[in-house]
């Protein structure tokens, strides 16, 4: 057999070994991709992606909570401090200088009109006389420490004071930008430090007619509503002032807004199952909680939670069921300016 015939023979097994080998990679190639591809390779057919939803985007499904749009007081406030004080109280002077020789109530002590609260005597070297009594004008309780035995006192000298602590008071200070909401009768909710999540109630019973030239306030008198053992003269008391109610107007949480282009929208449901997205018009904002001037009817539910996914004509699911969403907008709400 000639040379070359016989190199020929030689390569036609190899040739066939290749076309297998090529054969076999090429249906492994094609399993791999129709696996890698599902739906989305070459002519086959649509299938169900990770993330899609099935039936398509517009029968997307989202859970939501709503609240039902009511009219609502907002309670505005402003918050201030003050101290405790007795509503009635007295300075108390001796009628003679001298020195202190005994001094016969404490701080707290209860006195009556007429009771002895120290001696003075009025003695000078080379002189003597009789000492000389400093009596209570009124009756009440010693409400500053009295001047000790010993200390040296003129007509003007304050030996104590005196003071109803049974009948208590605050003085608070308004900021001047807030005075034109100031009337009296106004309500207030007052707590202590020594007492957290204790609320007293009190009620402004006098305004200053000037404003303070140096610190640009108004000060303000409120009586507590009530008496009460746990309260003391000289306490520091925070107070939250309510000024004016806003009335007959639906008030929806802010956090349900939806901004786009400096407009706010709602998304409101009529039939529990699809929503539209209303534009709204806003009123005042107060305690996390805006006036719906218009584009909401009262009655109608408003989404306040997974509002972020929706369009509008979407499809919901309400899941609410009374949750603290729908439970706290039932209730009137508060707002507030700063001290």
């Amino acid at each position: 057999m000639p040379l070359d015939e016989k190199k020929k023979l030689n390569k036609t097994p190899l040739i066939v070994a290749e076309v297998i080998l090529f054969t076999i990679l090429a249906i492994f190639f094609i399993i791999g991709s129709k696996k890698a591809g599902g739906a989305g390779g070459p002519g086959g057919k649509p299938g169900k992606g990770k993330g899609m939803v099935a039936g398509g985007a517009n029968n997307t499904v989202t859970s939501v909570t709503t609240v039902v749009a009511e009219k609502t007081v907002l309670h505005d406030y402003l918050l201030t401090n003050g101290d405790v004080e007795t509503q009635s109280s007295i300075e108390v002077f001796p009628s003679i200088g001298g020195k202190i020789v005994q001094t016969l109530v404490s701080l707290g002590s209860q006195v009556k009109a007429g009771d002895v609260i120290a001696y003075v005597d009025p003695s000078e070297p080379g002189s003597y006389y009789a000492k000389s009594p400093v009596t209570a004008p009124i009756s009440g309780s010693i409400i500053s420490t009295p001047m000790k035995s010993g200390q040296t006192v003129s007509t003007s000298s304050v030996v104590t004071k005196i003071g109803d602590i049974a009948n208590l008071q605050i003085t608070a200070y308004v900021p001047e930008r807030y005075i034109g909401d100031l009337k009296l009768g106004l309500k207030a909710e007052i707590s202590f430090e020594a007492y957290a999540g204790a609320v007293f109630n009190a009620t402004v019973v006098r305004i200053s007619p000037v404003v303070d030239s140096s610190t640009r306030t108004k000060e303000i008198v409120l009586h507590f509503d009530q008496n009460d053992p746990r309260l003391n003269a000289g306490m520091f008391a925070k107070v939250k002032l309510y000024t004016v109610d806003y009335v007959d107007q639906i008030a929806i949480q802010q956090d349900a807004l939806v901004n786009n282009n400096d407009e706010y929208f709602l998304y409101v449901t009529t039939d529990g199952e699809t929503v539209q997205k209303r534009k709204v018009t806003l009123g005042k904002n107060i305690g996390g909680y805006y006036q719906i001037l218009d584009g909401v009817n009262e009655g109608e539910k408003v989404v306040v939670e997974g509002m972020l996914t929706l369009s509008d004509g979407g499809k919901i699911r309400d899941i609410t069921n009374g949750s603290p969403v729908q439970a706290a907008a039932e209730k009137p709400a508060d707002g507030g300016r700063p001290e």
